[in-house]
């Protein structure tokens, strides 16, 4: 702080004995002790405020310019999302457009105009078709006791054609050795 050397000293020590006397000599002393003591304490205060205030712009600082790359960041993001979806959309109404080219070159294989009479021969020739599935189903096979023969439906090919006889008894099962 100054620049007092230990001459210097003795001197101001020597100066201060002949003017206050050595009664008020040491009450002096211990009072200007205490007042230089309390003067570093101040000091030491203010530089640890000063320094906490730097911190805390510093801190504060880091803190925006952490705020603005998260921002940064989450607009990136975001406009990736939205191409992505926005490619998303695009592939899936191109599909879609797609699937709908396909179901109506299914249903037009010829290109021709689909009119209401086109609508009930298909019809007709899908109920034709069950008919005649129901036909060659023959006879329910579970569940549905018939009470006469004359009431089962006649099937379109009779079983014993097809080599079941289930009129006959039952073979006895193999005995296998226990």
């Amino acid at each position: 702080m100054f620049d007092i050397g230990f001459s210097e000293l003795m001197v101001i020590g020597i100066v201060a004995l002949l003017v206050l006397g050595p009664e008020r000599l040491p009450k002096v002393a211990r009072t200007t002790g205490h007042l230089l003591g309390r003067l570093q304490r101040y000091v030491s205060d203010v530089k640890s405020d000063i320094n906490r205030e730097m911190q805390l712009d510093e801190l504060k600082k880091l803190q925006e310019e952490a705020r603005t790359a998260a921002m940064n960041f989450e607009g990136t993001v975001r406009s990736e999302v939205a191409s992505v979806e926005g490619g998303l959309s695009s592939s899936l109404q191109s599909a879609s457009s797609a699937v709908a080219d396909l179901e109506n070159s299914i249903r037009n294989p010829a290109g021709e105009p689909q009119a209401a009479t086109a609508d009930a021969e298909h019809s007709a020739a899908l109920d034709r078709q069950l008919a005649e599935a129901d036909s060659h189903a023959g006879p329910p096979a579970f569940g549905e006791a018939q009470s006469a023969p004359e009431a089962a439906p006649q099937a379109a090919v009779p079983d014993s054609q097809l080599g079941l006889n289930f009129d006959a008894p039952a073979p006895e099962a193999r005995k296998t050795p226990s």
